[in-house]
């Protein structure tokens, strides 16, 4: 169960269990938290191998539990013996909200890196009952959504009246993350989702309207489509503004083209075949494993938010760079567990990370993590 937090001798005997920390993004996360808490951490996964050894070498503040999700009885009683829980066990499409209801029923906080629309849905669900029960449990977490997250609510808050958000990311080939994103790019292809644009929601298509978009170095412009993220709605729910925009590019620039065939041109029951999700997620792995030697494995992120400052139209930008994807994104989530063990980050209920961060604490993690995120405000007429 969760402890109050009072010292430093306190933090050190809190306990952090990481559900899929064996992959890409979990064992990111585990790093994390070694490097900024003195939390215990168990990292869980199918029985162990070689490579979670070799993981934990010289790191006695992990340890590793053979654990299935499915595993009613026994994830119950993991998370009844910890003080934090992070999900990381994607793909998220694939899972139900049974680990968040657990760790309400036990009274222990919780974190996902979650990354699909419906699954965010049946998160929130949730909101009244880990109020309830003084439960904090934050969805959504990572570098996008995540840190794009909090950038937004940032350039938000520049503003008086915010009237459009515009979120481009990019990735440089497999983004360091494993097989595990491929999968979820190629989910993401399956349905036309709804957006909110001028003030109402419309239909759109996946991997559609390529746009030109000015990244930091060493990127450039580089293209972006639509593609289906929560952001798209928890942003609406979270600040009053007519359109949200959420498009996503990958370098080189080759891996769209081939991306949008996927979406556009092969039959529809190729990508709602698990076999045929299976098929294209294992031949892209094995092409980024080629392309990653020069592309790197790298993000970049932009946020732009357009409105009104002292009655005038400006724009507000916010760009981030990171040499790895993966990295980024257990900097993203390790950072929120980070201020949810020490006390510093507490809102009983279910909230996206732009509702339960605010820029003050989002802003002194990244900069003690070295994630330099710049900004600029343009107090001159734009087109809204």
């Amino acid at each position: 169960m969760r402890k109050d937090v009072t010292d430093a001798g306190a933090m050190a005997d809190q306990q952090v269990l990481i559900l899929g920390g064996r992959g890409r993004i979990g064992s990111s996360v585990a790093q994390d938290l070694v490097a900024h808490t003195e939390a215990k951490i168990t990292v869980t996964g199918r029985p162990t191998s070689p490579e979670v050894t070799a993981r934990q070498k010289g790191q006695p503040q992990v340890q590793f539990l053979a654990l299935d999700l499915a595993d009613q009885e026994g994830l119950t009683k993991a998370i009844a013996s910890h003080d934090l829980v992070i999900h990381c066990a994607g793909p998220f499409v694939y899972r139900d909200a049974n680990v968040l209801k657990a760790c309400i029923e036990q009274g222990v906080n919780y974190l996902d890196v979650s990354d699909n629309r419906a699954f965010t849905r049946k998160a929130i669900a949730y909101r009244e009952a880990a109020a309830q029960k003084g439960v904090t449990a934050i969805v959504n977490s990572g570098i996008f959504p995540g840190v794009s997250n909090s950038m937004v609510r940032h350039d938000v808050e520049q503003l008086d009246e915010a009237e459009r958000i515009h979120l481009s990311y990019l990735v440089a080939g497999s983004g360091g993350a494993g097989i595990t994103v491929m999968r979820t790019t190629f989910l993401g292809l399956q349905e036309p989702f709804e957006a909110w644009i001028d003030g109402q929601w419309q239909e759109v298509k996946p991997y559609s309207q390529r746009e030109k978009i000015e990244f930091p170095a060493p990127y450039g412009k580089a293209g972006v489509y639509w593609f289906d993220m929560p952001e798209a709605f928890t942003l609406v729910d979270s600040f009053p503004v007519k359109t949200v925009i959420t498009k996503f590019g990958s370098v080189p620039d080759f891996y769209n083209h081939l991306t949008w065939i996927a979406a556009h041109v092969f039959p529809p029951s190729w990508l709602k075949n698990p076999g045929g999700i299976e098929f294209l997620s294992h031949v892209s792995h094995r092409m980024t494993d080629v392309s990653d030697r020069f592309s790197g494995i790298g993000v970049a992120i932009r946020s732009e938010v357009k409105g009104y400052k002292e009655g005038k139209p400006a724009c507000v930008c916010s760009t981030l760079v990171h040499e790895n994807t993966a990295v980024a994104a257990g900097a993203g989530t390790g950072s929120l567990a980070e201020l949810m063990l020490n006390g510093k980050l507490s809102k009983p209920g279910v909230w996206p990370v732009e509702q339960a961060l605010s820029t003050a604490l989002f802003e002194a993690t990244m900069q003690s993590r070295g994630l330099k995120i710049d900004y600029e405000t343009t107090a001159e007429a734009v087109v809204l």
